[in-house]
């Protein structure tokens, strides 16, 4: 007897610990951990279905030169930009590319370019209030291989005023020779529309970049090919490297060719200048 006590002691504690340790300690508890790469990805749809479904409803609201905008931007933007997109929209921010309903008594104005492009858009627009019609290509553009097969989707319907535009860091390590080659090819296809051009030379990128220093000369030779190739064909060139890098230090987000608030705010005030003086010298003409 006295040797079952300690036994029948062990079972009851083994017992005890199994309840606690199996048995959940509140009924509504459930784990939401993805348990297996499916699970993450089924997961992931479900949002994005979500968000689809969500933004559909949104855009069946709007008028219908808005929806066709919209369709153009669902099929343009990317897995990457899109999403983004809808979020901002229907959290009800402003963004690069909302559909601008035209004033038919002010010129209508395009920017073309890549994310860094993207950023100054809004502070254009708003530079340009009451001046002009500023919209933007449905694209993050990169580079000027990519302008060569979507030009006809950026512009549109057309009729415009004033094409603003830059292919620069994206095409990095585009060979000299193709960069230019690509550049003239963008050039004539954009003087088809009858609009003013405007050149914008490409942004510096910082020492710390995660590309290392030897990108920064070839951001300069891509710069000097554009401006030997706008000089050709007499197009003006809106000078942004020239005109952020004093102020890249404060500027420009760390370690990356993106800017923060500040630098999209100086680099939109300085495109709409340059695009207020070439509708100046239009009006005089």
């Amino acid at each position: 007897m006295s040797q079952s006590v300690p036994y029948l002691r062990s079972c009851l504690f083994v017992c005890v610990l199994t309840v606690f340790v199996v048995s959940p300690t509140s009924g509504k508890e459930k784990n939401t951990e993805p348990t297996n790469a499916s699970e993450a990805a089924a997961k992931k749809a479900k949002r994005a279905a979500d968000l689809n479904q969500k933004f559909a409803a949104w855009k069946a609201t709007r008028s219908p030169d808005q929806q066709a905008w919209e369709t153009v931007l669902e099929e343009n933007l990317g897995g990457f930009y899109l999403p983004h997109y809808q979020r901002d929209k229907l959290a009800g921010k402003t963004t690069a590319w909302d559909y601008v309903n035209d004033d038919p008594k002010l010129p209508r104005v395009i920017l073309i370019g890549d994310s860094v492009s993207r950023g100054y858009t809004v502070a254009t627009r708003n530079a340009l209030a009451g001046k002009a019609n500023v919209h933007r290509a449905p694209a993050n553009c990169g580079p000027t291989a990519t302008a060569l097969k979507q030009l006809d989707v950026w512009l549109g319907k057309g009729d415009w005023d004033v094409i603003h535009f830059n292919f620069g860091i994206h095409d990095r390590r585009t060979p000299a020779a193709d960069y230019e080659s690509r550049l003239e090819t963008i050039v004539e296809r954009l003087q088809k529309t009858g609009a003013t051009l405007i050149w914008a030379s490409t942004t510096p990128v910082p020492a710390d970049w995660k590309e290392g220093p030897s990108i920064k000369p070839a951001i300069e030779e891509r710069n000097e090919i554009a401006a030997r190739v706008m000089k050709k064909h007499g197009i003006a060139i809106d000078d942004l490297f020239t005109f952020i890098t004093p102020h890249q230090t404060e500027a420009q987000n760390p370690k990356d060719v993106h800017f923060n608030e500040q630098g999209y705010t100086l680099l939109g005030t300085q495109v709409a200048k340059s695009i207020s003086e070439t509708l100046k010298k239009s009006d005089s003409k």
